[in-house]
């Protein structure tokens, strides 16, 4: 008479493999995570309607590798654009540019004031660490991005906004190198966003 046995662990087999891919998924959405603290992104952003016409507010997440922050620390002056694209969308031809405003924004370490100094349009902010200069440089509040009638209310359009490290802006021979350098690479993923423009509200009247 031939006896076969069968392995116990064969039957466990499901039950590890799920175990293991339970595992797996765990890490990898740890480091996921941690990954995604480490990238520049746009978190959110908005189209607003004023007297004047349309103002851009967003929130970007920014975030220097170790040579460009060392670079900023030595007096280097960092330059971005912030840039903006907004079309409409047509069902039997290509989408209707519309504009594309260019913001630019530059921070830099002032060595006798020992602070951070953030520009960025026409407003000039300070502070005492890089994580607050950092936040700072990305808080965009009432950028003017379009005039009164350039969008039609009720009309939808498309959005995207980016923000890059203007690498033409460095001293020569870093701007040479940064061509063939990720290490003087900072550029954010296109945050796309669609919207019906809202009706811009009159004017207060004059006193």
């Amino acid at each position: 008479m031939m006896v076969f046995f069968t392995p116990c662990c064969a039957r466990t087999d499901p039950a590890l493999r799920w175990l293991a891919g339970l595992l797996l998924a765990c890490w990898l959405g740890v480091a996921g995570n941690a990954l995604a603290g480490d990238i520049s992104a746009v978190r959110q952003a908005t189209v607003v309607a004023t007297p004047q016409g349309y103002v851009l507010d967003a929130d970007i997440d920014i975030v220097l590798n170790p040579t460009l922050e060392d670079a900023l620390n030595r007096g280097i002056n960092l330059h971005f654009l912030l840039k903006l694209e907004l079309t409409r969308p047509r069902n039997w031809w290509f989408d209707e540019g519309i504009a594309e405003p260019v913001r630019k924004m530059r921070i830099y370490y002032h060595l006798l004031l020992r602070r951070y100094v953030v520009e960025s349009g026409y407003t000039t902010q300070t502070a005492a660490t890089l994580s607050e200069a950092l936040a700072l440089l990305g808080r965009v509040d009432n950028w003017q991005v379009l005039e009164r009638g350039a969008l039609k209310a009720g009309q939808r359009y498309d959005a995207r906004l980016r923000l890059r490290l203007d690498t033409a802006q460095l001293p020569k021979p870093l701007s040479i190198g940064a061509v063939t350098s990720d290490k003087w690479e900072l550029v954010t993923p296109w945050y796309d966003w669609s919207f019906e423009a809202p009706a811009t509200p009159l004017s207060p009247p004059l006193p």
